[in-house]
């Protein structure tokens, strides 16, 4: 039974975030009511974040609290107030490198964060809180494609660490608490309106500057680099299953969500580079730096999808050079005149 339509009022944390402002639009045009929470903390440009509330605020059911998840206080307060029917939980510390050199803030998002989630949603039952966890879970994981079946002990990050103690909290609340949950190990989203801080988006903002762009592991990395509608489609989707009990009698489920087909890395920047010269955003190829892998880094992500078609019929099928076309179109219209 689909449990999702728009009689809903569904809790999006991180709405100005890139993944959470296009699930947040796809639900308001829905029908649904959403609330949206964000810090808009300043990891990228907050303005990006700003434009993307610009584009929410003008639906009737849609409204937006500045707020920090690690604000115990503010989030009981939040849930007592609005009896929210679905939580999808977005908000997060992102970034792999970052967690190298700012921990902190990945204990104080990812960790303390999620755990007044999961307590609000304790004492404020939801019917089914879903969560991003992400691909760096599966860490230095030699087979692939990487199947939830798989063991995800072995993190090469912080970032990675944090999304895995997800994972365990969401399944102790299931169990204690019978709170059905459903985490998603997302694989390299990208799309317009993303995040700076991703290689695409870096290696544009590179390419328009004609400065010369560094390529890590000499150009021997693969991504399943995955489109933000499919990665969308994927969590509206599994809002609407709520998972049924595992033969311990506990709500819970994983799920990747990833094109399940990694692309190399070269490659992805020549596609990348094409779609820029056929927008005349920059009219000849760049300099490439070919680095050694940094730490944090892993060598490859391939998703395994079958159990998100087997349970939804569903699998993402946008190519490279469409999405890639569609971000060098916004990123054209987006930056005109400014760079």
């Amino acid at each position: 039974m689909n449990i999702l339509n728009a009689d809903k009022k569904i809790l999006v944390t991180g709405a100005a975030g890139f993944i959470g402002f296009y699930l947040s639009k796809r639900l308001l045009d829905m029908g649904c009511t959403v609330v949206g929470i964000d810090n808009l903390n300043d990891y990228y440009d907050v303005n990006l974040k700003r434009a993307r509330l610009d584009l929410l605020n003008p639906y009737d059911t849609f409204t937006f609290h500045k707020m920090d998840l690690a604000d115990k206080a503010g989030i009981e307060k939040l849930f007592t107030d609005q009896k929210f029917d679905i939580v999808v939980n977005l908000a997060a510390q992102a970034g792999v490198r970052y967690s190298i050199t700012n921990p902190d803030a990945y204990i104080n998002s990812n960790i303390v964060g999620f755990f007044n989630i999961l307590e609000a949603c304790r004492h404020h039952p939801v019917e089914h809180l879903v969560y991003a966890s992400s691909s760096s879970v599966y860490g230095s994981n030699k087979k692939v494609p990487y199947s939830t079946e798989d063991k995800v002990d072995n993190p090469v990050s912080l970032y990675a660490a944090t999304k895995n103690s997800n994972e365990l909290m969401a399944h102790a609340y299931s169990k204690l608490y019978k709170i059905p949950t459903t985490g998603l190990r997302f694989f390299t989203v990208y799309g317009p309106m993303g995040r700076p801080d991703m290689a695409y988006f870096g290696f544009t903002n590179k390419l328009v500057k004609g400065e010369k762009i560094q390529i890590f592991n000499y150009g021997d990395m693969k991504r399943d680099f995955t489109y933000i509608d499919d990665i969308v489609a994927g969590v509206v989707n599994v809002m609407g299953k709520v998972p049924s009990v595992d033969e311990d009698g506990v709500p819970y489920k994983i799920y990747n969500i990833g094109n399940n087909k990694p692309e190399n890395l070269l490659y992805f920047v020549e596609t990348l580079e094409k779609c820029l010269i056929k927008e005349g955003i920059i009219d000849r190829p760049a300099e490439k730096e070919l680095l050694p892998m940094q730490p944090g880094d892993v060598y490859q992500t391939y998703a395994d999808v079958d159990e998100l078609v087997r349970d939804f019929n569903f699998k993402p099928s946008t190519s490279l050079e469409q999405g890639l076309t569609h971000f060098a179109k916004w990123y054209k219209e987006y930056y005109r005149g400014t760079r």
